[in-house]
């Protein structure tokens, strides 16, 4: 029969006692019990500090125009607009413009006009005159402006690009985000009642939308609260003539809109 575990466990301690004291061990210490010490807390992340939600004016705001400062009276603004065109003429944004043209063609016209005619961009006509539309397109818009019963001196003609792109070319995006400064101003301070635009690409840079002509004719639209009619540009006239028709069907929406007497055709 085996022993009793704890006697066999007394014994051995026995040995191991007698065993130290014969290798001169006269000494042992005592542990002490041990005791049980709670882990510390781990460290809590320190939140981020977060800005309060944007509230509705101000989220508009990060996204709003910059102001531009215009003065009230007209002489002031007129004034204005000879420093911007100043401001434009030396203008190298676009180098292929900048390289090519023989001139800026800022605008003519008084301000606070009803009608604003806004074009694409200077040909070559305008380029050597520094004037807009006085080319075989520019006298079309001419008796275009008559037929309405106003003269070229009464209204404000202007393009949305400076410069003229070589052969006549198209603007490219880059250009027209250039030049897109200088007209937001200069529209601003010539404040017309209403806008023309004439053409897609005119119609496509003040709308900011990608419309051809032919769905966006014969209706209006706005810009910055101005009214705008938007139809075709003489030059495609001269080669269409089947579009003066409806060329004039727009001029007289706005001469209606305008609340003015539509002149009678000539037979």
């Amino acid at each position: 029969m085996s022993d009793d575990p704890r006697a066999a466990l007394a014994r051995q301690v026995r040995f191991h006692l007698e065993a130290l004291k014969a290798a001169g061990v006269e000494f042992i210490p005592v542990r002490p019990p041990p005791t049980f010490t709670p882990p510390a807390p781990a460290p809590q992340p320190v939140p981020a500090a977060v800005a309060p939600p944007l509230t509705v004016p101000a989220a508009a705001a990060l996204f709003a125009e910059p102001a531009v400062a215009v003065p009230d009276a007209a002489g002031a603004r007129r004034r204005e607009l000879a420093v911007l065109a100043a401001r434009v003429a030396p203008c190298d944004r676009c180098p292929e413009l900048f390289a090519t043209r023989t001139q800026t063609v800022f605008g003519v016209g008084p301000v606070d006009p009803d009608v604003c005619f806004v074009g694409e961009a200077p040909g070559a006509d305008e380029d050597a005159a520094g004037e807009p539309f006085v080319g075989k397109a520019g006298q079309l818009l001419d008796k275009i402006i008559a037929a309405c019963g106003f003269r070229r001196a009464d209204v404000y003609i202007c393009n949305t690009i400076k410069c003229r792109p070589p052969s006549n070319r198209t603007p490219t995006p880059d250009e027209r985000a250039n030049c897109r400064e200088y007209f937001d101003h200069q529209i601003a301070l010539v404040r017309p009642k209403y806008l023309v635009c004439l053409g897609t690409t005119a119609a496509q840079n003040v709308l900011g939308t990608p419309l051809g002509i032919m769905k966006l004719r014969g209706r209006l639209h706005t810009y910055k609260d101005i009214p705008v009619l938007c139809t075709y540009h003489p030059a495609a006239l001269l080669r269409n003539e089947a579009w003066k028709r409806d060329t004039w069907e727009d001029m007289k929406l706005l001469l209606r809109t305008m609340g003015r007497a539509i002149p009678e055709t000539k037979k």
